[in-house]
């Protein structure tokens, strides 16, 4: 019996040429855009002296990203400006702020071959600036206002207690696994008023599943809650799928700083930003600071309940997340 021949398609020396010479072309565009008097101007009016070393660093984002290579070079200088006004470094590994690509569908005109002008929908990579959990910490620091700023994930028995009048929540329990059940922000101001949210990990899949638009249409809520069993590191992976546990911690700081936190205008500028990404929702109405009288309560214990009662900020209220 003959045997089939098996082809295989290897690239060509022209082809990998052709796809070397488009990276240099988009790159000698990045190149000559962020030389270009009006842009220099504008990113040393943001960051100085430090302007050189983040114009470096845009370079070096875009060299090594297949995927923003896709996009304007305008586009990204223009995303790049946002991470620049707010003082935050767009570098991946340190995880203040992204540059991130999506596929975005976009309405394009075209001219058929009758020479009649029409419109369709196609896919269009686009830059959009995200801020990190770390930025966020970072520009709420910045304010002077706040005292304690703090938020990590919540391990299976460290949750003990939850008020139901005040949505206060203590932690004071003792971790039994490694099993993240869910996320927390706390913080105090100098003023003395204190807030703490508290968000399941079934919260955060319904909340990326709703409002995220990184994630394909066939992504399910059960397969995001079982992204919630990697273990908590500082990766340097972007979006749901690759970092499930940092997204759930920016989400939570978002939330409850959006609602009840002092926001500064770099702050309100940085969240308004960050809500252009998404494709679903709204920024909440009302971003003005809450000051509460906090006083001391009394406690429930809710370590033997099978259901957590609900916090007094519900997470769907307070933010529509991205």
């Amino acid at each position: 019996m003959a045997q089939q021949a098996t082809t295989q398609v290897v690239p060509t020396a022209t082809s990998q040429a052709g796809q070397v010479a488009k990276k240099q072309r988009g790159v000698d565009l990045l190149k000559n855009m962020l030389n270009a008097e009006s842009v220099q101007a504008q990113f040393k009016n943001a960051l100085g002296k430090n302007s050189g070393t983040f114009v470096a660093s845009v370079i070096d984002l875009y060299n090594g990203d297949k995927s923003l290579q896709q996009c304007e070079p305008k586009a990204v200088v223009m995303e790049a400006l946002k991470a620049a006004v707010l003082h935050l470094p767009i570098n991946k590994a340190l995880g203040y702020a992204f540059i991130i690509p999506f596929n975005n569908n976009r309405k394009v005109k075209y001219t058929d071959e009758q020479g009649v002008e029409r419109e369709r929908w196609e896919k269009v990579m686009e830059p959009t600036f995200q801020i990190g959990y770390k930025g966020l910490i970072q520009l709420a620091m910045r304010t002077g206002q706040y005292r304690t700023l703090n938020a990590d994930a919540v391990y299976e028995g460290e949750l003990r207690k939850v008020n139901k009048l005040t949505g206060e929540i203590a932690f004071d329990g003792e971790r039994t696994s490694d099993k993240v059940v869910g996320y927390f922000c706390y913080f105090e101001l100098l003023n003395g008023f204190a807030k703490t949210l508290y968000m399941t990990v079934e919260q955060m899949a319904m909340h990326a599943k709703r409002f995220s638009k990184g994630l394909k249409k066939e992504t399910t809520v059960e397969s995001l809650i079982n992204l919630a069993a990697l273990p908590v590191s500082d990766s340097n992976a972007v979006g749901w799928m690759g970092n499930f546990h940092g997204m759930a911690i920016k989400t939570v700081i978002r939330n409850l700083l959006s609602k009840y936190g002092y926001l500064s205008v770099e702050m309100q500028n940085a969240i308004a930003d960050d809500y252009e990404g998404e494709t679903s929702g709204s920024a909440p109405e009302d971003q003005t600071p809450v000051v509460l009288d906090a006083e001391a309560v009394v406690y429930e214990d809710v370590s033997q309940q099978g259901q957590l009662p609900a916090p007094a900020a519900d997470p769907q209220e307070v933010d529509p997340g991205y």
